[in-house]
């Protein structure tokens, strides 16, 4: 688990995600996805990193500036091999829900990984 103080730099308006004050939808995922980085660990063994594959994610409530949001990661029992999932959950610092869902990642070899990628056009 992790805790976050949402600032101005969190806010929808921000992050361009909306016209309202509060924590943006598109920082709370980072915070989430940030989560299940932490979480995945266990899974890569020397070489291998895992990466994000799919987001889905219901944020509930608003939280302002100034709130307290606590992420949490964890794996969907049986979750082994080259694809996990992990249920997600944020909280607030009453304890009322912000967030749930799952985000999947899955276990690649990092040198491969980065190899495969594209790279970016001149000019």
């Amino acid at each position: 688990m992790c805790e976050y103080e949402v600032t101005e730099a969190d806010t929808a308006v921000a992050l361009g995600s909306g016209d309202v004050p509060v924590l943006g939808t598109p920082r709370l995922v980072a915070w989430l996805e940030a989560a299940t980085v932490r979480a995945a660990e266990p899974f890569a063994g020397p070489g291998l990193t895992t990466v994000g594959t799919a987001v889905r994610v219901r944020h509930l409530r608003a939280t302002p500036v100034g709130g307290r949001v606590t992420v949490s990661a964890e794996p969907v029992p049986g979750t082994s091999g080259g694809r996990l999932t992990f249920v997600v959950r944020a909280v607030d610092g009453s304890g009322a829900p912000v967030a749930e869902g799952e985000i999947d990642r899955a276990v690649v070899d990092r040198e491969r990984f980065l190899a495969a990628a594209p790279s970016p056009p001149a000019g």
